[in-house]
Parts: structure tokens; sequence; C-alpha cells
């Protein structure tokens, strides 16, 4: 059976977001993260998940500017993805930072504003990949495009959650920020001129 385009490169964007793992265990047996491994695991699950994110808020510029519309078929696969690897973030930062104390977990929100953002847009995320499905989509109608566009929240919520996190002039996280920036910027200029492909509520996010 001949694959087509899009499912060959779903089975390649799988691999891309599998090979981060490898490359951490790898680095972590060889001591590449530092005298502090606990903290540079934790802050690479978290890089991850917003790289993912960028990519997947990628998706609708790309497909227009290459016109190939069928390219939004890749965006849940990213956004999939994406919350995986913010799950990893969050479980490695409870089992490792604080040895699996759900207690302390919650005390830690309380106190460090940064900690709340990042929880707010892993919720955020949560709710989109438990209704990702078409299912969902059926059953929501028109709800489901509002509830999805949560998206630009988890955007704003997880970029800032990271610039608070370095507690530094950190040219890379305002790199992250910038391209979401950039990219909610893109959707509001889409609004005053709709993609020509966009045919359902899917297409427009």
């Amino acid at each position: 059976m001949v694959l087509d385009p899009i499912r060959r490169l779903k089975w390649l964007l799988h691999l891309i977001c599998l090979a981060p793992l490898g490359w951490a265990w790898l680095h972590l047996l060889q001591g590449g993260f530092g005298a502090d491994p606990v903290k540079e695991l934790i802050h690479f699950g978290g890089k991850t998940a917003l790289q993912l994110l960028i990519l997947t808020l990628s998706v609708s510029p790309l497909a227009r500017l290459l016109r190939q519309p069928a390219l939004i078929r890749v965006r849940r696969l990213l956004g999939l993805w994406c919350f995986a690897w913010a799950c990893g973030h969050v479980i490695a930062y409870l089992l490792l930072e604080l040895a699996g104390d759900g207690w302390l977990l919650l005390s830690e929100l309380g106190r460090r504003p940064n900690l709340l953002l990042g929880a707010l847009a892993w919720l955020i995320l949560l709710a989109l990949a438990l209704t990702s499905n078409r299912g969902s989509q059926r059953r929501l109608g028109r709800a489901w495009q509002r509830l999805h566009w949560g998206v630009y929240a988890v955007a704003i919520l997880a970029s800032w959650h990271y610039l608070w996190s370095v507690k530094s002039l950190s040219p890379e996280a305002w790199l992250y920020a910038g391209l979401l920036a950039g990219l909610l910027l893109w959707r509001l200029w889409r609004r005053l001129t709709p993609a020509p492909y966009a045919t359902g509520p899917a297409a427009r996010r």
C-alpha cells in the first residue's frame, strides 16, 4: 500500500517529535546537562513543548504560503505532541523537583506566579487534547471552535511562563515569545483577509 504524502509526513513528524527524548537520554548519560541535571531536564521538556507549540501554530501560515491546504491535517498531530511534552515537563517537575509531593506543588503554585501561568497553560492544553478528535468537533459544533481558540491563550501564557522562569534576559526565551507574537499577529491580520482554502472551523485556526 502506498501512503499519501501527508501520511508519510505524519510518520516523519512522529519521529521528529520523539527524537528529543533520545537526545536527552544520551545527553544525560554523557553528563551534558551540567551540575544541575534535574533543572536542565525540566527546562528541556518545557522548551520542547514550546517549540512544538510554535510548529503547531505555524502550520496554517505555511499551508497558505505554500498553497497546500492538506498540510492542515498535520496540525492535530503536532498539537498532541506539544501536549505530551508539556505533560513530561510537568511530571518531571513534580517527580524530580518536588519528589512527587502534590501538596508541595499546590504550595508552589500559590507562591510562584510563573508556575501558575504554566499550570493554566497546561490545563487549557488538556482541554484541547481531550476535544481534538472529530467526534468532539461534531458534538460541540460552533463551541468547538471557540474552545480551540484557547491555543492562543496557551501561546501567551506559555511564553510568559518561560520568560518569567529564566529570571534573566534570555535571548532564546525572547525569540520564542517573538515567534509566538508574530504567529498571533498573523492570525489577527488573517481575520481581515481569510485564506481562500478555509472551508470549515478546523481550517480557520
